[in-house]
């Protein structure tokens, strides 16, 4: 909004060029984002007090977990309220990039807002039903799939995937793509919701991710930097980076009141747009492969609950003490604190691996 309104603005008022740098906007993001999130964060908490929105602990969990019961739940609204008015009033909002993002964040977290609200509804931590909440996603991954193959983010490269570490091998999914385009969504999205299971442990690892998925789109979006990295450069795309910088600046703001020991959870209604968002960006920029290495941590959640999952219906035994792996290094008496941070730093790692891939081709 301030874009369209200021930036036309610059032949009176030169300073207004500022509104036209892509960086100036970011940082404008990041900032209005955090702002809002400290202002508004204990309202939000409070009010989700007052309904009686808070979460319901498994039993057959880390014992630790029981005092959590009762701790304020959905508080991924002030995430997405927060990234959308930020989003609102930095990013150019004719860019389709940023159209369909918002879009995005309210069909995923409306779908979170029903499966949290389902949760408190029955009193039980089973809210929609797997079939339900897989359809939900699907439709919209779906439609967003079939949305690139009629108007692909760079035509030469509609259906190839780079493969990283490699300046010129690129996969051709073909027909597939679509297919693959709505696994890259889907499954990032519930990759994140099971990895929100401690104190700061997806929060932290979201901001890790957006801040490293923001510099790769405005390096997509830029034609110099994209030629000389030798990336597929993507018209539009470094609007991108507005929109997660917004992400990383609600990131932090909802980290201040989530860290150990929680003031307040963000449920699926923050978990699965999150997740989500992520997913459409790698298929925005053309950077589908790096998204499974630079959000290696939710990767490793969501195949150690598959893994627990097959293994246990074949054999009536487990792999894992629980799953997400995260629980059994808890079961193995890690604190939750230590267990959060190691994750942490195994996010910072893959996000400097994934910059590496850039250059050592």
């Amino acid at each position: 909004m301030l874009y369209h309104i200021f930036y036309h603005l610059s032949n009176v008022f030169t300073p207004f060029n500022l509104f036209g740098y892509i960086t100036f906007r970011a940082g404008g993001a990041i900032l209005t984002s955090l702002l809002i999130c400290f202002i508004f964060g204990p309202y939000i908490i409070k009010k989700l007090k007052n309904f009686k929105i808070k979460q319901i602990v498994r039993d057959c969990g880390p014992t630790q977990h029981l005092n959590k019961s009762g701790t304020p739940t959905m508080g991924g609204l002030l995430i997405i309220i927060s990234v959308v008015l930020a989003t609102l009033l930095w990013a150019r909002l004719d860019n389709r990039f940023i159209i369909w993002l918002l879009s995005g964040t309210l069909w995923f977290g409306f779908l979170g807002f029903c499966d949290d609200w389902l949760k408190l509804k029955k009193c039980s931590s089973d809210g929609l039903s797997a079939k339900s909440k897989l359809f939900g996603q699907t439709i919209f991954a779906a439609t967003f799939a079939a949305y690139l193959s009629f108007f692909p983010s760079n035509p030469d490269y509609a259906t190839l995937v780079n493969v990283p570490f490699f300046k010129s091998l690129f996969l051709n999914f073909s027909f597939f793509y679509i297919v693959f385009v709505i696994i890259t969504v889907v499954g990032s999205s519930n990759a994140v919701n099971l990895t929100d299971g401690l104190d700061g442990l997806a929060i932290g690892n979201i901001i890790i991710v957006a801040s490293t998925l923001a510099l790769f789109s405005y390096f997509a979006g830029h034609i110099q930097i994209a030629n000389y990295l030798k990336i597929i450069h993507v018209s539009g795309a470094g609007e991108i980076a507005v929109f997660l910088c917004a992400i990383l600046g609600s990131g932090l703001g909802f980290l201040w009141y989530n860290s150990h020991p929680a003031e307040v959870f963000m449920g699926d209604t923050g978990s699965l747009f999150l997740g989500g968002i992520l997913g459409m960006v790698a298929v925005f920029i053309k950077q589908e492969f790096i998204l499974a290495l630079l959000g290696g941590v939710f990767v490793i959640e969501a195949l150690s609950v598959l893994v627990q999952v097959f293994y246990y219906k074949r054999t009536k035994k487990r792999v894992f003490k629980m799953a997400p792996i995260h629980h059994h290094f808890e079961m193995l008496g890690h604190s939750e604190t230590k267990v959060t941070i190691r994750f942490w730093i195994g996010g910072v790692i893959l996000a400097i691996l994934s910059f590496a891939s850039l250059k050592l081709r």
